[in-house]
């Protein structure tokens, strides 16, 4: 065989053609095959013998194109054997693609019948012959004609069927790359490429995880002639399968017991990034993908899955694109809030549509999948998560303010979206070491910078990321060290956020705490006051946690850092002892404050107590200082009145006056931290014998003594003081606008409030003693004369105001008086505390601080005083005066009182009703989780100790019947004996204890059938009680089915009352709800306005969803003419809902409703009526003409409803809106309210023109 090839060699480099030819005609087609097998084998001389074959087989003869074609025939398996060196095989593939063009038309179809099998029982596993495929294709398109069965085909024809038929067949796995790549390389039209793209992406759940990313490269590549969409839509979809599989298998592995996964999540996690970054690179060199990839997620989020977030946030580091990917995430992530809001708030949109596409969990998915090495993901992630916070963060209030206190739960899409930021942020942070820093130098920043806006956001952030790896900060304490250098320039509520976030840090590093003092230090010196504020706060933080040996060990003192939180807090240098003397110094650095303005001062004085319960060591020198300090304010002689020097407490600055000495709050410091330290030294045995302790114990009594005579003797002068001793009586002025009346004002606040402190003091240390209390309703006595007499004064020319001072009762006594007042049954207390029971103007007092406490609970999410920012205190308080004043509500009826309305002002019962109200809200707002709890502390009345203790729904089912039947007890009495404020508090408790009740659980449907019996029933005149009433009715309503018949009921209801706009036609009495009648009507009517409102919203957004699905459904419409019989349920609720609605309001337009507000909201709902009837006809012409299918008769009927019905009565009532006359109000308001109609009225003209043509 040897001699044959050097024979064939040797006659191919001659001159004469003719006797390599005779020499190839002698030889069989077996003894060719052999030599071309063995000189591949070799690898010697492969190229020339094939060559040589080549020259003498002329294609015009048949023999040499028969021989040519043997030796293709013979070539391609041979390539694919895998028994050739890969560049042996590319040498002979390269010379066959040569001499391609020289094959006869029957060859070329021969051999691509040969490449169509091959593929089909999966010959071609290395996939080298493949490149001879396309030009064997580019050939045969050539060809003029081809047989193809009995009749003939031309060469591009004959093509197409090859690649129909190759595409249709079953493909091996191994080939699918191969394809991939080869078909590049081949002319396609756009139906073929369309054709090739799915068959390849049908193939990607046949093939192992690993060929994955470079079929996905191919695929990139492949989409430079076209269906880029499709190609990066196929792909995503892939992914988004497989980790959708990933999480049942998660979901279901244990019940399932599966040991073993069908896809190794980090296999998966790996695969998605290396085809992140292939997608990332084909982005960088084509534009128009990328275009086309953004496109496809900026109308809907629908498609949006963490594979794709990843995806968009590595393609945001291409900065051509970054702008546009955060916006497009922005409005997926804002869309997806709004839309699951929408959701939660609509029984309606609940049964219609069941799930709904959380973009929040799958970023969260994609921060917790980058841990698989994505790092070309983490930098995005950052970026994304600043981005959310900046953009949807708190933002100042009216003139630059801060509205005071966090808010607790996320409510709003905008809240949700801030906090997902952080969220992203915080996990990102724990997760990724590389980012740690940048984010950190990020938060810090904006600490520093966003001095004008709430920081809020970011101050809990950082502290979440001290709480999470306080050691890892330490790395970077220079950070933290240079936001230091700028605390005495920012306001005070970041000071104190920022303080309490590092304290952590500062119990184990030394230079961080060192650096601390001196900025505090220097800003004591600030000539700002906020800076000298900040000084205050950081070293009274310091003080409250650096816990000095032999504190007194109580539930009270706990340390506020945990021990899981620092491990290292047993070094020798953070020993008790050291902070003994780090403490004292930093107190004798505050001592300088007690010098400076009222304003620091008071600070001091509010964080003493605190500093005292977590450090009762230092005692001795917070007492000694305040103690001393109270001295300079108190007149030791007894006989002289008044106790206290009250010039001293003042300060002039031109003709301005101004507070310098809070002295009440000194008093009230002093008191509490006294009362504290009694209480202490009862229930701890101090240690017998140990001189040092008889030394300590000697000096406590001394300066315990002196208070105590100084506070007795200041309750005896006090009580026999008059209000001329102080320079104030009823003659005096209060004016603000004099600096008299200013100095009038700061006395009688400093009075009232040492009033306060000493009733506090002396009902603690009474001990129920009637003498005392008798002395305590003296100081009383004294506090209610001057207080009524600053509300008089107060009040004169202006709107008088009911505003009194903040009270310096702490909520822990509040909350322990009104037990006693009321519930407390004790037989030997009970002669002094019917001294205090007797008074009514105490207890409407008392009564009256808490429900101010609870107010302030709920607007700043503390109080001041002791334990007022202790929220578990704080709520223990709540629960008891929950139960004191549920108990005094519905034990003691307010018919049975003495009625204040001479006076005009509320009944205790009122009042016990409004603190109960605003304890119910606050708890909502403030402990969402603590609604339970909260109602399970609540005592019940011994008639009902029958109630179910079973459930929470039931617990809380069981207080809203209470609360029930009062309200009915109310309106069962008649008109005469109704009280309208009660009433209507009662309503306001029924809807904050409402929305504790599963929509789904029978007690909700019940509480629903109440409300609408009481609405039935109920026919009295009263608009604001009404109003209350069908809001109630209303929040009920959309979260158990659609409320569209109710406002039809209503809109009946109305029009049969207020009678029709023209006089002559006599309307049909309608009386569904009682509680419309003349005098609520049109109250009611914009009631049912504002819910027409939020229907319409729900019709218009499933409208926008139905459009969106639609666009995307646009390439299968072939599937939705299956469905022409059947009208899709969206589309008929859809129809429905604006049927009975236009039903309604075509009853709204015929009633003569008062012009004004009522007419213009009823304009403005029809212009957005007709607005979204149009939106809907468009829709139907646009899917009705796209999917070849005719209108639904529904929606027929809907249109002619609105044009028989609806249209005609428009006219009408735009006629008589426009000429309706005002009676009342000033011609400025006549000719506005009349401007507003004229231009409602012009805009429903116009959209009433454009849906009718």
């Amino acid at each position: 065989m040897r001699a044959d090839m050097d024979k064939i060699v040797s006659l191919s480099d001659g001159d004469s053609t003719e006797e390599l030819q005779k020499y190839l005609s002698s030889l069989t087609d077996d003894q060719i095959i052999t030599v071309i097998t063995n000189s591949a084998l070799k690898g010697k001389k492969v190229g020339t013998t094939i060559k040589g074959i080549f020259k003498g087989s002329p294609p015009s003869s048949t023999e040499g194109s028969n021989r040519r074609l043997l030796v293709y025939q013979h070539c391609i398996p041979l390539c694919e054997s895998g028994d050739l060196q890969p560049e042996v095989a590319s040498d002979i593939i390269g010379l066959l693609m040569l001499e391609t063009h020289t094959l006869s038309g029957p060859s070329l179809a021969q051999l691509a019948s040969i490449f169509v099998e091959a593929i089909k029982v999966g010959k071609m596993g290395s996939g080298k012959s493949l490149e001879l495929f396309p030009t064997v294709l580019t050939a045969l398109a050539a060809c003029e004609a081809l047989s193809y069965g009995k009749g003939e085909l031309s060469g591009e024809e004959y093509k197409k069927q090859l690649i129909n038929t190759l595409c249709s067949s079953r493909w091996d796995p191994q080939c699918v790359i191969h394809l991939t790549t080869m078909f590049r390389d081949v002319p396609l039209s756009s139906e073929e490429l369309q054709f090739l793209v799915e068959k390849v992406l049908r193939m990607f759940i046949k093939l192992d995880l690993q060929e994955i990313p470079p079929l996905v490269y191919q695929l990139l590549l492949l989409s430079a002639k076209g269906c880029k969409k499709q190609i990066l839509d196929g792909i995503i979809s892939y992914f988004k399968e497989q980790d959708l599989c990933q999480e049942e298998e998660q979901k279901h592995g244990e019940s399932l017991d599966l040991e073993v996964q069908s896809i190794p999540q980090d296999q998966l996690r790996y695969v998605e990034g290396t085809t992140i970054l292939h997608i990332v690179f084909a982005v960088r060199l084509d534009h128009e993908l990328g275009r086309e990839f953004l496109k496809n997620f900026k109308t809907s989020y629908v498609d949006l899955c963490p594979f794709s977030i990843a995806l968009l946030l590595s393609v945001a580091r291409i900065q051509r694109y970054e702008e546009q990917v955060f916006e497009v995430l922005k409005g997926g992530i804002i869309k997806s809030f709004k839309d699951e809001q929408l959701q939660q708030g609509s029984k309606f949109l609940q049964d219609l549509i069941p799930g709904h596409c959380r973009v929040a969990q799958m970023i969260l998915d994609t921060v917790k999948n980058s841990v698989f090495g994505w790092d070309h993901v983490t930098q995005g992630l950052v970026q994304l998560g600043f981005f959310l916070m900046d953009t949807f963060g708190p933002k100042p209030g009216p003139f630059g303010k801060t509205s005071e206190g966090s808010v607790t739960v996320a409510r709003t899409p905008t809240q949700q979206a801030c906090k997902l930021g952080g969220q992203v942020l915080l996990q990102g942070f724990k997760i990724h070491e590389p980012i740690r820093g940048e984010i950190l130098e990020q938060v810090l920043n904006r600490l520093v910078t966003k001095t004008a806006s709430p920081v809020n956001h970011y101050l809990e952030l950082f502290s979440d990321i001290v709480v999470s790896a306080p050691m890892i900060l330490l790395e970077s304490s220079s950070k933290v060290t240079e936001t230091f250098d700028h605390l005495s320039y920012l306001p005070l509520a970041t000071v104190q956020g920022l303080l309490k976030a590092v304290q952590p840090l500062l119990k184990v590093s030394m230079s961080l705490k060192d650096a601390l003092i001196l900025v505090l230090r220097k800003a004591m010196f600030s000539s700002q006051l906020d800076g000298r504020k900040s000084a205050v706060t950081g070293f009274l933080l310091l003080l409250k946690n650096f816990k000095v040996l032999g504190s007194l060990a109580s539930s009270q003192c706990s340390q506020a850092i945990s021990s899981s939180q620092i491990q290292v807090d047993v070094h020798s240098r953070y020993n008790s002892a050291a902070n003994e003397a780090f403490c004292l110094e930093i107190l004798s650095s505050l001592r300088r404050c007690l010098g400076q303005q009222a304003d620091v001062r008071l600070m001091l004085y509010e964080g003493f107590y605190d500093v005292l319960r977590r450090n009762s060591q230092l005692a001795s020198s917070i007492m000694q200082t305040l103690c001393s300090h109270l001295r300079r304010y108190y007149e030791p002689e007894q006989d002289l009145l008044p106790p206290m020097k009250l010039e001293p407490c003042i300060t002039a600055h031109g003709d301005q006056v101004f507070l310098q000495e809070p002295l009440a709050h000194l008093i009230s410091c002093t008191v509490h931290c006294l009362l504290w330290l009694q209480t202490m030294r009862r229930s701890v045995n101090p240690n017998a014998g140990d001189s040092d302790d008889d030394e300590e114990e000697e000096e406590q009594e001394g300066y315990q003594s002196e208070l105590q005579t100084i506070l007795d003797s200041m309750t005896r002068r006090m009580i026999k003081s008059e209000l001329e001793d102080f320079e104030l009586d009823k003659s005096a002025e209060f004016s603000m606008g004099s600096s008299v009346g200013v100095k009038n004002n700061i006395y009688a606040v400093l009075v009232m409030g040492v009033y306060e402190v000493l009733m506090e003091y002396n009902f603690i240390k009474a001990d129920y003693s009637k003498t005392r209390f008798e002395e305590l309703l003296e100081l009383f006595n004294r506090y209610h004369k001057l207080s009524e007499i600053l509300k008089e004064k107060s009040g004169k020319g202006r709107v008088p105001s009911n505003k009194t001072p903040r009270s310096l009762l702490s909520l822990g006594f509040i909350s322990t008086l009104l037990t006693v007042l009321f519930r407390d049954s004790t037989q030997s207390k009970e002669e002094a505390l019917s001294v205090l029971r007797s008074s009514g103007e105490f207890l409407r007092y008392a009564v009256n601080v808490a429900v101010q406490k609870i107010q302030q609970l709920e607007e700043t999410g503390h109080t001041d005083g002791p334990d007022g920012q202790n929220p578990d205190r704080t709520f223990r308080f709540l629960c008891d005066m929950t139960s004191v004043l549920m108990w005094r509500y519905t034990n003691i009826p307010s018919v049975v009182e003495d009625p204040g309305k001479k006076e005009k002002r509320s009944s205790l019962s009122h009042l016990c009703l409004e603190g109960l109200l605003k304890i119910f809200t606050t708890c909502q707002q403030r402990y969402p989780d603590k609604m339970a709890q909260l109602l399970s502390n609540m005592d019940i009345a011994e008639d009902d100790a029958d109630k179910d203790n079973g459930s929470v729904t039931e617990m809380n089912y069981f207080y809203i019947r209470q609360f029930q039947r009062t309200l009915f007890s109310q309106l069962s009495g008649g008109e005469e004996e109704f009280n309208s404020k009660e009433a209507q508090l009662l309503v306001n408790i029924l809807s904050v204890l409402s929305r504790q009740l599963k929509p789904s659980s029978q007690q909700f449907v019940q509480m629903i059938t109440w409300t609408v019996k009481i609405c039935k029933e109920t026919s009295f005149e009263d608009s604001a009680f009404s109003k209350g009433l069908l809001s109630l009715l209303f929040s009920l309503h959309v979260l158990y089915k659609s409320p569209v018949s109710l406002l039809l009921e209503l809109c009946q209801d109305i029009h049969s009352q207020l009678g029709d706009i023209d006089q002559d036609v006599e309307v049909e009495k309608q009386f569904h709800f009682a509680i419309v009648n003349m005098k609520t009507a049109s109250t009611v009517a914009l009631l049912v306005l504002s819910q027409v409102d939020r229907v319409l919203d729900e019709v218009d957004w499933l409208i926008a969803r139905k459009k969106s699905h639609t666009a995307a459904a646009k390439s299968v419409s072939d599937k939705a003419t299956q469905t022409t019989d059947q009208q899709d349920p969206i589309e008929k609720a859809m129809t429905l809902q604006l049927g009975t609605l236009l039903t309604a309001l075509n009853e709204l337009i015929q009633t003569a409703l008062l012009p004004g507000t009522c007419t213009i909201t009823l304009l403005r709902e029809l212009s957005r009526t007709y607005t979204i009837l149009t939106t809907l006809v468009k829709y139907y012409i646009q899917v009705c003409t796209s999917q070849h299918r005719a209108l639904p008769a529904r929606f027929e009927k809907l249109v002619k409803l609105s044009g028989s019905h609806l249209t005609p009565q428009c006219y009408s009532f735009i006629t008589y809106a426009q000429s309706g006359e005002f009676s009342g109000g000033g011609a400025d308001d006549k000719k506005k309210k009349k401007r507003n109609e004229v231009n409602t009225a012009a805009s429903v003209r116009t959209i009433l023109f454009i849906y009718i043509t």
